[in-house]
């Protein structure tokens, strides 16, 4: 009687951890420029949470984030939207970009996610597209106020949530995900309510005139 090999269909799938897929990223990066077209095309079913994940790290640098936020809006919208993967004009995605700036980003973030995978690892399954659909909308939510952020430094915790929540995305951890959206209703709050007294103080402002 011949033993039957087990079907790659009832195979378990080997979960790889985000920080291997960026340190693979940085090893095999180009040696002077690469482009989002060249990084989207590694990263395949995992490019939107990865280009999320890098542009909300970007986000949190002075000077940079109102770009990275405006960047972040593609992706989340084409996440609402249901696309398999993001898609970005052509003129930004065959723009070069320094490889030594992906260097930098990689070298500093995968020991933190080397760090942060300990306690943020596949549990809580939830439905793909539906889940896809949800960070969408809570990226778009979030990333108004890194963008169009009223107060200085007041973008590093929406986009610090956006991290988290494109981290729990990738390594697939309905807990840390669910957690993460509820911080991110309490932040998106707590925005709505700063602006509401900074535009009332600007009324009463104006009428001391």
């Amino acid at each position: 009687m011949v033993a039957q090999t087990p079907s790659r269909a009832t195979e378990p799938r080997t979960f790889i951890h985000t920080s291997v897929v960026l340190q693979r990223l940085h090893n095999q990066a180009p040696l002077d420029h690469f482009t989002l077209s060249w990084l989207m095309g590694h990263l395949r079913r995992r490019s939107f949470g990865m280009i999320m994940l890098l542009l909300a790290l970007a986000a949190m640098v002075p000077g940079v984030s109102i770009v990275a936020g405006l960047l972040l809006m593609i992706p989340a919208f084409q996440m609402l939207a249901g696309r398999p993967a993001p898609i970005f004009p052509r003129r930004i995605a065959n723009h070069p970009l320094p490889t030594r700036h992906l260097a930098a980003l990689v070298q500093r973030a995968v020991p933190v996610l080397r760090y942060l995978e300990k306690f943020v690892h596949p549990r809580w399954p939830t439905p793909f597209e539906a889940t896809k659909r949800l960070v969408g909308i809570v990226v778009i939510i979030l990333d108004t106020a890194v963008a169009f952020a009223p107060l200085p430094l007041s973008n590093v915790v929406p986009a610090l949530l956006i991290a988290l929540i494109a981290l729990a995305y990738l390594e697939e951890d309905g807990l840390v995900l669910s957690i993460a959206l509820l911080g991110s209703l309490i932040v998106v709050g707590v925005v709505l309510v700063t602006v509401w007294e900074i535009v009332i103080g600007a009324k009463w402002f104006i009428g001391l005139w």
